[in-house]
C-alpha cells in the first residue's frame, strides 16, 4: 500500500484553511436561478417582439 500511496499526487491541504472557497459568498446579492433564467427569456421575448413588431425604416 505505501508504493501505491507514493504514485498518487498528494492530497491538497483542505484542513489548514486553503480550500475554503465559498464562505465569503453570503455577503453579495442572492438571485433564485429560476427567476434570473425567466427573466431573461422573458426580456429576449419583448426585445424580439419589439424588433418584428416595430420595424425601423
Amino acid at each position: 500500500m505505501s508504493q501505491r500511496r507514493r504514485r498518487e499526487a498528494p492530497m491538497p491541504a483542505s484542513t489548514a484553511g486553503l480550500l475554503r472557497f465559498f464562505e465569503d459568498s453570503l455577503s453579495g446579492i442572492s438571485i433564485n436561478p429560476v427567476y434570473l433564467v425567466v427573466s431573461t427569456i422573458i426580456f429576449i421575448a419583448v426585445s424580439l417582439a419589439i424588433r418584428f413588431l416595430f420595424p425601423v425604416a
